[in-house]
């Protein structure tokens, strides 16, 4: 058996990949990315039957944090990451989500923030801590080497990577992070974005334009 189990949640206008992510030997787990429709996540933790610690950002933008501090409340459990660069996005999320026609939205700010070389932990599962800015400035990567996935939010999509075209972006940044982060961990990791369909370090960097056949 694997040591750790992921079922993915599309939430919110954006259908955004809300992940619940769990130890299999523990069944102890976290949400990622709570970006709304908290009852569609209930719904998917009870099916789960697991036991939530904790629940983990990747970046501030709404669709990924506006429902993280309502679940926490919910749910009694404290809220890790992203990097503390992304707090002023956090600041917002009940502003941004008036914008988007979005209900429920919280302002955020974690009990704790991740930067690289940080780890997390559920259960027995210890993930590992990247920092990629550019979509955001605080955006962060989570990595379970042992079992080659990656849940790499809004900065490597399929065939694409994320948005820079906000004041706050950096596309430079951006390719740089995927390109010295991102593609060392190996053609083997699978890579759960932030939006679309599950993809891997090896197809992106074999045919992805915007990395421009990286080595």
């Amino acid at each position: 058996m694997q040591p750790i189990q992921i079922a993915v949640v599309p939430v919110t206008p954006f259908d955004q990949n809300c992940s619940i992510l769990w130890c299999t030997a523990t069944k102890k787990g976290a949400v990622i990315d709570p970006g709304g429709d908290l009852p569609r996540i209930e719904a998917a933790l009870k099916e789960t039957g697991i036991t939530v610690e904790k629940i983990l950002l990747t970046h501030g933008h709404v669709d990924h944090a506006a429902g993280a501090a309502e679940l926490s409340e919910t749910l009694g459990v404290p809220i890790e990451g992203p990097n503390e660069k992304d707090q002023f996005l956090m600041d917002g999320l009940v502003d941004s989500a008036a914008r988007f026609g979005m209900e429920g939205a919280r302002n955020v700010t974690p009990s704790r923030y991740l930067e690289e070389g940080d780890t997390v932990t559920i259960g027995e599962v210890t993930l590992e801590v990247l920092d990629v800015p550019g979509h955001t400035p605080g955006h962060v990567v989570f990595v379970h080497k042992g079992t080659n996935v990656a849940i790499v939010g809004d900065t490597l999509f399929r065939g694409s990577v994320g948005r820079t075209d906000f004041p706050y972006g950096d596309p430079e940044l951006l390719i740089s992070g995927i390109v010295s982060k991102l593609l060392p961990l190996g053609d083997a990791v699978v890579c759960l974005p932030g939006h679309g369909p599950v993809t891997s370090i090896g197809d992106e960097r074999r045919s992805n334009p915007f990395l421009n056949g990286a080595a």
